[in-house]
Order: C-alpha cells, then sequence, then structure tokens
C-alpha cells in the first residue's frame, strides 16, 4: 500500500508539472480553463494608474506591443488596483478576450507581471517573442507569505560592475525576490563615492599595485578594482524600485573595516603603550572623533537610499584590539564591565542614534542582537545557524532567517566542485528542503521571521572567472535561488521536492536559459554493476563523458562496459547550460603515501608541519615568507601516480596562499628540477615521473601579516 501512495504521489507531481501553469513560486491558487488568449501586434497593455505606469512600460520591454490608458473591447492586458487586496497580493485572470491583473500595490501589480511572463513562451526574456503568443486561459490568486525575500550581493570582496548588478536585479525580479542587500564595504575594498571624503572610494575602492590595501584573493601583480559614484548608485536603486526591489546598503561596523582602515588608520585603537595602530580592521569604540567622522559617511549614504533600513554589520569583531586599547580598556573598567561585547553594545547604539537622525532603523547581523542595547526595530539578520536565529527570535527581534547551512551560495554544491566549504556542502535540494518545522521552530518563533535572504559572499568569486566572474556568482545563485524563493512565497507547490524539481526542469530551465543566467544543472546519477558502467537522467538534458587525461568529449547513447569506471566522467547540457562533473567513486580515490614536511619557515605547533603526514588540509605558518622560502615534501618512497597537486593557502578560499613561486621535483631525492609554476598558490602534475621529493619555493614576499597556510598534496593513484 505505501508503494503505491507513493506511485500515486509520484504520478499526481508528474501531472502537476506538465500543467500550462508552471510559476516558480507556485502561486497560492491556479485554475485552469480549455481556452487562451493571443498576444498579437495589435493587443494593447493597459494601464490608467499613475503609481503603475513604471511596470506597463517594464512590461512593454518584453511584449512588444503599445501601452495605452482607455481599454478596447477586448485584445488587451490591464493592470490595474484594487485596494481590498494586499500591498503585493494580486490576481491574474486570463479570459480569451483579455488579461486583467488587479493588485492591492505596487508590488502585487509587479507580481502578477512576472507570473504573467511564466505563462507565456520563454522567449519572452529575450525581449524579442515572436508574435503572435498565446497565454493559457487561467485565473490565478496569490500573494506572498513572507513580505521579505532576498538576496545579499557581496561586491566588496570582488568588485562587481554596475552593468552587472542591474543584470542581476533583474533575475532576482523574475522570480519575485524584492530585497537586495548590497554589501558594499569591507576589509577588502570599498565602493561606494563619499563626496566628504573623497579617498574612501578613490583609493579604497581598489588593492594592489599602489593601493594602501593590499591585493587579496586574485589578481596579485596588479591594481584591480572599481566603485560606484553616487549617481551611479541613484541609477541602481531607481532600476531596482520599478522591479519591486528595495535595496538596503550595509556599511559593515565596527568590525570588517580594513578597507576604511588603511585609507584612515587614525579611526583604529592605540597601541597598547598609547602609541598610533598602523593597521587593523576595528574602529575604535571609545574615541568621539570617530562617531563624527561616521556620521558624515552615513549621512551621505542614508540620502541615497530610500529604504527605512541600513545595515551596518556588527558581525565577527576583534575583541582583542578593543581590550589592548588604552581608552577603550579604561572605559570597560570605568564602567564596571570586563566583557568587549558591552564596547560592541555602546558602539552599535550611538551609530543606531545617528541612523535614527536620518530616518532609517539599523539592521545588523547576529552578533550585535545580544548585548541588550539594540532597538527591537532592528532587523537582525541570523546567519550563523537555525539555533542563533532561535535565540534572537526569543529575545523579540524581527529576524531575516538566513543560516549559512541552507543559504550561503558561495557554498559549494557537491564534494568535488567549486566554492567556499567552512559553511557546508549543499545543492538547490538542500535549499528547498528546509523546513521551520523540521528544525524545531514553534509557530510562535516563526511569527518573528519577516522573510528569508540567501547571500552571495564573493571570497572565491575572483579566483573562479577573474573579470568573468558574474558567470561564477550566477552558477552558484541558480537554481538555489529559485529554492528560496518558493520558500519564501509559501512551497503552495505542496513542499514536495519532486513536484517543484519537475517544474524546474521542464519549464524553469527554458526560461533561465532565456533569461541569459549561467545557471547549474543536477549531475546525473552514475551506476556501476557487473562491469557495466551506466547513468541515471534525473531531468530532460543530453548527457556527455570523457576519458579521464582527455578533453574529448562524446554523447552518451548507453552503458559503458569497463573494468575502469573512475576513468569516465560525465555531465548534463541543457540549451548551453552544465551540470558538474560526476565520476563513480573509485575516481576520487587518493593515495596517502608516508611523506614529511620541512621548511625554512617556522610552523605553528599544533596545526603544524606534522599534519602532512595524516593528510590534513589546514598546515599553519607562523610567519610571512619571503623570497626564497621554501617547503619541502620528502616520500619516504617514490610515488607512482596519474596527478599530484601541491597546494598553498586554504583549500577553497585563494587567501593566505604563496602568491608567486614554482614547484621542483626530485626523482632520486638528490637532484630537483623545475616542472610548474605556482597559480593561485596552487601545482598540478598530470602523469609525472615517479616522485620522491617535491619543493614549493616562493620568488616574491608575502603580504605583510598574512601568515600563509598549506596542505597536504592530493594524489590521484595511475588506473
Amino acid at each position: 500500500m505505501k508503494r503505491l501512495l507513493l506511485a500515486v504521489a509520484a504520478l499526481f507531481a508528474v501531472a502537476l508539472s506538465a500543467s500550462a501553469v508552471a510559476i516558480i513560486p507556485q502561486p497560492q491558487s491556479v485554475t485552469e480553463h480549455n481556452y487562451n488568449f493571443v498576444v498579437n501586434a495589435s493587443t494593447l497593455i493597459v494601464c490608467n494608474e499613475e503609481q503603475l505606469v513604471p511596470i506597463a512600460k517594464y512590461a512593454q520591454e518584453y511584449v512588444k506591443v503599445n501601452v495605452a490608458k482607455t481599454a478596447p473591447k477586448s485584445n488587451y492586458i490591464s493592470i490595474a488596483l484594487d485596494k481590498r487586496l494586499a500591498e503585493e497580493e494580486y490576481r491574474l485572470s486570463v479570459a480569451q478576450e483579455a488579461v486583467h491583473i488587479v493588485a492591492g500595490g505596487y508590488g502585487g501589480a509587479f507580481n502578477g507581471v512576472q507570473t504573467l511572463f511564466q505563462l507565456l513562451p520563454s522567449a519572452v526574456y529575450t525581449k524579442n517573442m515572436p508574435l503572435p503568443a498565446t497565454v493559457c486561459g487561467c485565473n490565478v490568486a496569490d500573494k506572498p507569505k513572507f513580505a521579505y525575500r532576498g538576496l545579499l550581493l557581496d561586491v566588496a570582496r570582488t568588485f562587481i560592475t554596475k552593468e552587472n548588478v542591474l543584470r542581476y536585479i533583474d533575475y532576482l525580479a523574475y522570480h519575485k525576490v524584492n530585497k537586495l542587500h548590497w554589501h558594499l564595504t569591507d576589509n577588502q575594498g570599498w565602493r561606494i563615492e563619499i563626496k566628504s571624503h573623497p579617498r574612501l572610494a578613490k583609493v579604497g575602492g581598489f588593492r594592489g599595485g599602489d593601493s594602501p590595501i593590499n591585493a587579496a584573493l586574485g589578481k596579485w601583480g596588479e591594481k584591480y578594482g572599481g566603485y560606484y559614484t553616487q549617481e551611479e548608485i541613484r541609477e541602481v536603486v531607481a532600476y531596482a524600485a520599478v522591479r519591486n526591489i528595495e535595496i538596503i546598503p550595509e556599511i559593515d561596523l565596527p568590525g570588517h573595516s580594513g578597507a576604511l582602515a588603511r585609507i584612515y588608520p587614525e579611526i583604529l585603537c592605540k597601541n597598547s603603550d598609547g602609541t598610533p595602530r598602523k593597521s587593523g580592521a576595528v574602529v575604535c569604540a571609545t574615541n568621539a572623533e570617530n562617531y563624527k567622522f561616521l556620521e558624515e559617511i552615513l549621512a551621505e549614504v542614508c540620502a541615497l537610499f530610500p529604504s527605512k533600513h541600513f545595515h551596518i554589520g556588527g558581525d565577527e569583531v576583534n575583541m582583542s584590539q578593543w581590550k589592548s586599547c588604552p581608552d577603550c580598556s579604561a572605559w570597560l573598567e570605568k564602567n564596571g564591565y570586563t566583557d568587549g561585547h558591552k564596547l560592541e553594545d555602546m558602539f552599535i547604539g550611538r551609530i543606531q542614534d545617528i541612523l535614527a537622525k536620518y530616518g532609517k532603523s539599523p539592521s545588523v547581523w547576529n552578533e550585535a542582537a545580544f548585548g541588550g542595547g539594540l532597538s527591537k526595530e532592528a532587523w537582525v539578520h541570523g546567519w550563523k545557524s537555525p539555533k542563533i536565529c532561535k535565540q534572537v527570535m526569543a529575545k523579540g527581534y524581527p529576524t531575516i532567517f538566513m543560516p549559512q547551512q541552507f543559504f550561503y551560495f558561495d557554498m559549494r554544491q557537491s564534494e568535488h566542485e567549486n566554492g567556499a566549504v567552512w559553511g557546508g556542502c549543499f545543492d538547490v535540494r538542500k535549499v528547498y528542503s528546509f523546513d521551520f518545522a523540521k528544525e524545531g521552530f514553534t509557530p510562535e518563533e516563526v511569527a518573528h521571521v519577516k522573510g528569508f535572504e540567501a547571500a552571495a559572499w564573493s571570497e572565491v568569486f575572483l579566483s573562479q572567472g577573474g573579470d568573468k566572474s558574474i558567470d561564477f556568482i550566477e552558477y552558484q545563485t541558480f537554481p538555489r535561488l529559485c529554492a528560496l524563493s518558493e520558500l519564501a512565497w509559501g512551497k503552495n507547490g505542496g513542499g514536495e521536492w519532486q513536484e517543484f524539481h519537475n517544474r524546474l526542469y521542464q519549464h524553469h530551465y527554458d526560461r533561465m536559459v532565456d533569461m541569459e543566467i549561467n545557471f547549474r544543472i543536477t549531475p546525473p546519477k552514475v551506476k556501476y554493476s557487473e562491469g557495466m558502467l551506466s547513468i541515471e537522467k534525473i531531468d530532460n538534458s543530453v548527457i556527455y563523458y570523457r576519458v579521464d587525461g582527455s578533453d574529448s568529449r562524446k554523447l552518451y547513447n548507453g552503458a559503458i562496459r569497463t573494468s575502469h569506471p573512475g576513468k569516465y566522467l560525465f555531465w548534463a547540457e541543457y540549451r548551453g547550460a552544465k551540470s558538474p562533473e560526476v565520476a563513480h567513486s573509485s575516481h576520487y580515490k587518493t593515495l596517502k603515501p608516508k611523506v614529511t614536511l620541512t621548511s625554512s619557515l617556522k610552523d605553528v605547533e599544533k596545526y603544524g608541519y606534522h599534519r602532512v603526514a595524516d593528510y590534513y588540509m589546514s598546515i599553519r605558518v607562523a610567519e610571512t615568507y619571503k623570497k626564497g622560502d621554501w617547503f619541502l615534501f620528502e616520500f619516504d618512497e617514490p610515488v607512482e601516480c596519474r596527478s599530484i597537486e601541491f597546494i598553498t593557502g586554504s583549500h577553497a578560499v585563494p587567501s593566505r596562499l604563496i602568491t608567486k613561486g614554482y614547484l621542483e621535483v626530485s626523482y632520486d631525492g638528490k637532484s630537483f628540477h623545475r616542472v610548474a609554476e605556482l597559480n593561485y598558490g596552487r601545482a598540478k602534475l598530470l602523469n609525472p615521473k615517479p616522485i620522491k621529493a617535491a619543493r614549493i619555493v616562493a620568488t616574491d614576499d608575502d603580504v605583510p601579516g598574512a601568515k600563509i597556510r598549506l596542505c597536504s598534496p592530493i594524489i590521484y593513484p595511475k588506473w
């Protein structure tokens, strides 16, 4: 009986996805009819509400017909208001003679237009859809469950041009995401023009070369970066507003202020002996001049963004800089405190007061919510875990729900893909799987949730495409953002993965292709049994494969007989979109021969060179390196392998590495041969002769104070 019920459920899911109305996010209510509306060259978009005219003109960009104020007897698409509906609520009626969209407000009308787009052929997103075009007859009644449906876009670590930000705003709008949390400053860059302090952007917007901000995360040999002028900021804000997207700026304080401090080091705490500190990333909390300085900055930023909300950071503050500061430690002693978090509470309170003068309410990261001084009007972005979000909710704060384990889209999507690793490894299915009840939240706790937000942090983006890193951002974001959109809308499809996935690949893949999104396809499943290697398709993509060591691709037409299943790598393609490569588990098997690591530099005892023998991915160096410093790997026996990779820096993020250097190897343990230059701190050899020793040699000096890391070598056996 259980199997029968599962089979019926699966058939029902397929039937739903085969419906002509297959919308993401799924509307609350859909009734289909057996007739259609045809859009042709004579169709009019009718709108006589001044407030909604921008939406009518927006729709005209995609559906190339005229806009009018008065409706004819038939053949028109009307957009109107009905104040009985909520702000983002709408009704869409598709009849044979006309299409009617009525909404409670601007947001609802825009949502209705997006639903109409998804009822049209996917070519609508090209802005060159052939006419006539058919819309299936239906009635849709819809509104979102959560008012906040957002994405954080980090442009501080990797600068994203204005044109690409506008492009990203379009992608959010297509999916009814209505908030863009714009992370404009961090240790690695200051991306917004401040006219009262022009050096902040003109200098702080760039790193490397002659910039006081050291190069990081890539492009170490050049000066690079960028910033947005205030005029460009206004343009982006206006562009987003038409698309029902509110932009919430973030100036990250008091920590993550490294770029600010490199331009104006006087904002830093003093050293313990009272002398000025030359470097750091935390604003001194007791320096009265800092608050005057920050108000000048914040006043200009407030004037650029209409949003009531202003994100001021409050995360990951290095309290040791405060505790070693004579003025900050004196403040703690005077007020009877020993906890540096009391200083953060005081700092946030002062910034909160500044924002209030300009009509703004603060948003903060969850660390700033536990001091007791934060206004209950503040929005708290809960990022660390569902447990931390629970604690924030218990304090009564409106919470933006974004725990890293589900919603940090810079994280890799499978074990062998690129991306950050510290927050977990997950794909679209895990995002879609989030459920408050399963995570132990009560309805009373959920009442404090304003909505969901995903985060596109950009530490890994620059190294994955350079100036075209936007392609990797899209790959990391989509279709995971489709799942977040569905969650925030209310999972009206019932919350079943298969039903959502069917809508995704049977309908939304085509839309995302025509949106020109570089999205990720879920990879096929690899199976091996009785000498036959096969794959299981899970969508309507085409499967290709290649043999390890070759770039020649072949169309997969059926099972492959082989005694070495790990030699074959498979991937899916659909109209230019691709999945990652996948292989049988034997492909990923590694060797761990006995090895010893020595260096010209001292290590950190707890995380030191001895860890190489256990093949740890984190070995730490206690000193900064200089030109000529080296790391020597010596194997007990010569290593035969199909590939071997030596890695300096963190395993997933291109930081704390040797920016310039080379790899030399020895086949007898005595004489060495230079075989490769380091690329992003790494060197990989394919089918080398048996290696007895390998040495990494630096050819430049380290970034001051960086103190690099190493990983154990990754060694794959011969077939």
